[in-house]
């Protein structure tokens, strides 16, 4: 008896070494035919890196503008600009984080108001949202419209020295000491600051106008927000005002559409030559409607400025007042086009 139990547990040690044998191979034959770890770490590629200067900006693709800060783009064709003297691009960078984090901080600290009436805010949390920016914008930081440069659409004249000083046209007239700007410049500062919170803001042109969208695929809005506010329109409001369009307008200069990060540039380099033909500085006037024209060619008002600035030189090649060219490659010369009225980005 105690022989066959010895046996037993002799035949039981065997078969679990065999069993345990099996495993094992069954192991090693799965695993030869999984792939070899890469015992090499995987190289990420390198963040994008934002230009710190206007050459450095140009010299971007159109793919590598989409991951430029729309600020930064509008700073940078503030660099060497009459009322731009003492720009420092990094501090009104960082304004703009400060000042979007504490509106974030108001938005969501008032968020009680939008959910007991939503009606008030048009049942739409995103455009809650975008006048509690307008409120912290207005009331807490003093961002105004510079009153000297209100004017109805109708009272509108060439020449008038709207874009004479960069602060009224570009971003940094809005983060500095001011606080003020037009709406070449006021949709700009709400769509940096918006991007910043996630939000879905585009630029969009209209006749002698600039204006902001949110623009997602489960809503769309347009709004201006250079008054006290914010006003909340369609696309049928802007094809009447500040001036009518037509259906050639529209497509011509792609009015109503959301602008792409190239395009953007494009309108920041044409404000940047309208403030440099206002201030005699017509050779650096023509480089930037060039590089404008370059970017957006299609525009008939990328086409008429870039030969008027041609025009008022009198003759077909650059002489850039900057010590280095911003561009000297100047493309060719588009087909003269008639005299039209300047686009002055004004509002009423």
């Amino acid at each position: 008896m105690k022989i066959l139990l010895q046996q037993r547990l002799a035949i039981r040690a065997v078969i679990i070494l065999l069993i345990g044998l099996a495993s094992s191979l069954a192991w090693i034959r799965f695993h030869q035919h999984l792939p070899i770890p890469n015992t090499v770490a995987a190289v990420e590629a390198p963040a994008f890196k934002q230009p710190e200067t206007l050459n450095g900006l140009l010299a971007l693709s159109p793919a590598e503008l989409e991951h430029c800060d729309i600020a930064r783009m509008n700073l940078l064709c503030a660099e060497n600009l009459p009322g731009a003297e003492n720009l420092k691009v990094e501090e009104c960078l960082a304004t703009l984080d400060q000042w979007a984090q504490h509106i974030k901080s108001e938005t969501d600290r008032n968020e009680h108001r939008f959910k007991g009436d939503p009606a008030y805010y048009s049942n739409s949390e995103a455009f809650y949202k975008m006048l509690m920016m307008a409120v912290v914008l207005y009331e807490d930081y003093g961002v105004r419209y510079n009153p000297k440069l209100i004017t109805s659409p109708e009272a509108t004249v060439a020449d008038d020295n709207f874009f004479a000083d960069s602060r009224d046209v570009l971003i940094h007239g809005l983060t500095g000491s001011r606080h003020m700007g037009t709406c070449s410049s006021m949709p700009i500062l709400y769509i940096a600051l918006g991007r910043r919170l996630g939000y879905p803001l585009k630029l969009v042109k209209a006749k002698g106008h600039l204006f902001m969208r949110w623009d997602s695929p489960t809503e769309k809005f347009d709004m201006d927000a250079t008054g006290k506010g914010l006003d909340k329109y369609d696309d049928e409001f802007y094809k009447k005002w500040p001036f009518p369009l037509s259906q050639a307008d529209i497509q011509e200069e792609d009015y109503l559409k959301s602008l792409s990060a190239k395009e953007e540039l494009s309108v920041f380099l044409s404000i940047r030559g309208e403030c440099q033909t206002d201030n005699g500085q017509l050779g650096d006037a023509l480089a930037s409607f060039s590089l404008a024209y370059k970017l957006v060619p299609t525009w008939k008002g990328n086409q008429v400025m870039f030969a008027q600035a041609r025009q008022r030189l009198a003759r077909p090649v650059i002489q850039v007042q900057q010590p280095q060219p911003v561009n000297p490659n100047i493309p060719a010369d588009p087909n003269p086009l008639p005299q039209a009225p300047r686009n002055p980005f004004q509002t009423q």
